[in-house]
């Protein structure tokens, strides 16, 4: 089998992490085996600089894009920002030939300038999706995702999620022995269950300005076991229902309801990352009753399991 080509664009205040993760992974990774052809390319004349103002000699031009099999566009300098009509009409011929294209993490805003993913699902880093939607309102945006490969249109979330992307490629390529040797070569997961989700900060109000919230907030924190009614809440605020859902969503901008799971959800995060007490038990502290539900609701705010999470952040706390 050929071996595959790889051309990796450098542009100006490139992302030295971004840059790195491709050329690692489709460079001499195994030794003795060569898995990919790299080529760092630039479709400028002359050395670019990184953010930090480190500087790059590409030694390919534009011309690379041509003949590869992948072309991965590993960042991108700036979401306002526009690629150039050399680097778009490239991306457009390369895809248009059978090559994979490639956008890692804000790379994704490049090919959605050059009017590739129109029509189909990407991903890009989730603090970008409301700039990313209102650009491309054409493109169908995942954010809970860490890659997406729509007809050889691969986009990955941000930062690790390169990572998690460019593994994916080369178990395409070379199958999952080969992968999983990458991934032990370089210390990570060969595969990573969930997506985005586990990641994004979804803050929970801690005090509000209205002081009968606050010491409602204070004492609902302290009592997260207990099961509530609203008739019971409101009695304990000395407050109508009416008023006190309408003050409630003023002061924190969610209904109780809504506070309630954030809170417990948040604290049932906590206790996996810092205890090792079962799931059943996290349940019970944290309000939710039964290890079933606990495990529902977690699934469906955070794309994993209880276990899943345990697993990948509380060896970091350690």
């Amino acid at each position: 089998m050929p071996t595959p080509s790889v051309a990796v664009v450098a542009y100006h205040h490139f992302s030295l992490f971004h840059l790195s993760v491709p050329c690692m992974i489709f460079g001499n990774i195994l030794p003795g085996q060569s898995l990919f052809a790299l080529k760092v390319c630039s479709v400028d004349t002359g050395p670019v600089h990184s953010e930090h103002g480190l500087q790059l000699n590409p030694t390919h031009g534009v011309d690379a894009l041509a003949e590869a099999d992948i072309v991965v566009v590993p960042g991108w300098s700036d979401p306002s920002i526009q690629p150039s009509a050399v680097l778009i009409e490239s991306l457009r011929a390369a895809h248009a030939r059978g090559a994979q294209v490639v956008g890692l993490c804000l790379g994704t805003y490049v090919l959605a300038y050059a009017g590739l993913l129109d029509g189909r699902r990407a991903a890009t880093h989730w603090e970008c999706e409301q700039d990313f939607v209102s650009r491309f309102p054409q493109v169908q945006l995942d954010t809970n995702v860490l890659y997406v490969d729509n007809d050889r249109l691969i986009t990955s979330a941000g930062t690790a999620a390169s990572m998690d992307c460019c593994l994916y490629l080369t178990r395409q390529h070379h199958g999952s022995a080969i992968a999983n040797k990458v991934a032990r070569r370089v210390l990570v997961p060969t595969y990573r269950d969930g997506g985005q989700a586990q990641f994004i900060e979804k803050p929970v109000p801690v005090s509000t300005n209205d002081s009968r919230i606050n010491r409602l907030l204070s004492h609902l924190r302290q009592n997260l076991q207990a099961q509530y009614s609203l008739d019971e809440l409101a009695e304990s605020a000395h407050m109508s229902r009416r008023t006190l859902t309408r003050s409630f969503q003023k002061a924190t901008g969610m209904s109780i309801g809504e506070w309630l799971l954030a809170e417990r959800l948040q604290h049932t995060q906590e206790l996996l990352e810092a205890t090792s007490q079962p799931i059943e038990l996290i349940a019970e502290l944290v309000g939710f009753g039964t290890a079933a539900s606990l495990r529902q609701h977690f699934r469906n705010a955070f794309g994993v399991s209880p276990g899943e999470w345990r697993k990948s952040f509380r060896n970091a706390r350690s």
